[in-house]
């Protein structure tokens, strides 16, 4: 029986103190926010080299899309009579055209940050 306790205490996870919860999680989060930062500082560097009718090309695209997306699609609940359904049919709409946006951005605008390692001094 004394057996049986051993290991069964010995199969339980250690409790951390909240000392160490503390520290666990800050290294975690910490972690988390240099993958990000990583990820941002080498899509930058990925657009160094590109010319400035690309980058012109990117910031008037997002700017045509907002304002289709804020103009143009907001008009549906204005024509239709602000009811239930235009609200519905802008919602469905909306959705599409950020998911085709977004594609059509990602195939466009897409910046090759493979190449770029952080891990050679």
């Amino acid at each position: 029986m004394a057996r049986e306790t051993e290991s069964e205490e010995a199969a339980l996870p250690q409790m951390l103190s909240k000392e160490e919860e503390t520290e666990a999680a800050f290294w975690r989060l910490k972690r988390a926010s240099d993958e990000w930062r990583e990820d941002r500082v080498k899509r930058v560097l990925a657009q160094e080299g590109e010319s400035p009718l690309r980058t012109l090309g990117r910031v008037l695209y997002v700017s045509a899309c907002v304002l289709f997306d804020g103009l143009i699609l907001t008009e549906i609940p204005v024509r239709m009579g602000k009811t239930t359904f235009s609200w519905l049919l802008l919602a469905a709409l909306l959705v599409l055209a950020i998911k085709y946006q977004r594609e059509y951005y990602g195939r466009w605008f897409d910046v090759d940050t493979d190449k770029i390692d952080f891990s050679q001094p």
